[in-house]
């Protein structure tokens, strides 16, 4: 049976949010501890960051410290999983300029992740050509580890089927040297794209919207307190709408049943809360208390160890730097299986 290999990450643009937290890092920490892997690459893609901040290579290099301090924060284990910087593998950018030559142009511009991304970042006319070229650095970035698995949201299943399509025509072309990877989403819906604090469909450092784990316990509560809820429900007996209502979305995130005889004991489960703010009677500000009691208890100890990382810097990135070495040694072997079925492996 083949090696079931998994390769995930993150662009650094920034610290990572609780949208990050539940749409991918919980489930990254569950999957590496199952046992159920051979390998888990997780990936800063600073390269990918660049494509739309490459005036700003000073915030992208910031940004690499703050992921990787959130990812030891949250309990990814350098011993379980292999945390490595993109740029610092110089064998992804030769393989995707293979990759690129099976790619048209025109199916790339028709990724529906690619145009909305490139609608959010607002380049106009000046779209850089590394930008619309992602999936193909992403396809590289995959294939290079060999994985099995991704795990990624909603919005990546493209990016994915992409790499699949590179995958199958490379090996219908040359050689069965790549591994066709499938995707892992996250089970609870609610938690593949988190809304921000103001019910925007994104949260995001640029809308202002997000919480951070790094936050702090006061910051968090002030958030949580000035969350959009429902614009109806003015008066507490009114009744309220469950549906967008933003509060709601991220108890059906993070809540649990354990959490109502700790913090909301005359409700026995989440159906009830909710019957009852629809019927009317239930502030607003109560339901909110609750969710920063469930946060804060989620958020404590993963502010208080990535506080302990943040203390040795040069410990945090030995372990970046060991993490890329490894990482190049297994994308080596892979660009030697792709050259060799290239038949371009000229001097061996």
């Amino acid at each position: 049976m083949s090696d079931k290999i998994i390769l995930t990450g993150d662009r650094p643009s920034g610290k990572l949010h609780i949208g990050h937290y539940v749409g991918s890092l919980r489930q990254r920490v569950s999957l590496q501890n199952t046992g159920e892997f051979q390998e888990i690459f997780i990936m800063i893609a600073d390269a990918q960051a660049l494509t739309d901040n490459f005036a700003d290579p000073a915030k992208v290099r910031a940004s690499i410290t703050e992921v990787a301090l959130d990812y030891l924060a949250v309990g990814l284990d350098p011993s379980k999983s292999t945390i490595f910087i993109q740029s610092q593998i110089p064998e992804l950018p030769e393989l995707m300029m293979y990759y690129l030559n099976l790619v048209s142009l025109a199916r790339v511009q028709r990724n529906p992740t690619v145009k909305a991304e490139i609608g959010q970042k607002n380049f106009g006319e000046g779209v850089p050509v590394g930008f619309v070229c992602y999936p193909i650095s992403q396809a590289a970035d995959i294939t290079a580890f060999k994985a099995t698995t991704v795990p990624v949201g909603e919005d990546q299943k493209p990016m994915l089927e992409q790499t699949r399509e590179i995958v199958r025509k490379f090996n219908e072309i040359y050689a069965p040297v790549l591994v066709e990877p499938d995707i892992l989403l996250a089970k609870n819906e609610v938690c593949l794209r988190l809304p921000g604090t103001d019910g925007k469909a994104k949260m995001s450092k640029s809308l202002g919207n997000a919480i951070y784990l790094s936050d702090s316990a006061d910051t968090v509560r002030e958030k949580i307190m000035s969350m959009y809820t429902d614009p109806t429900h003015i008066k507490v007996s009114d009744p309220g709408h469950i549906e967008g209502n933003t509060v709601f979305t991220y108890l059906d995130a993070f809540s649990k049943p354990e959490h109502f005889p700790r913090y909301l004991k005359e409700y026995a489960t989440l159906d009830e809360l909710k019957d009852h703010y629809r019927r009317g009677g239930l502030g607003d500000v109560k339901i909110k208390k609750f969710l920063n009691s469930i946060l804060e208890e989620e958020l404590a100890p993963i502010r208080e160890r990535r506080a302990e990382y943040a203390k040795d810097l040069t410990a945090l990135y030995d372990m970046l730097k060991k993490g890329t070495e490894k990482a190049e040694e297994t994308a080596a072997q892979t660009l030697s299986d792709v050259k060799r079925a290239m038949k371009i492996d000229y001097f061996a």
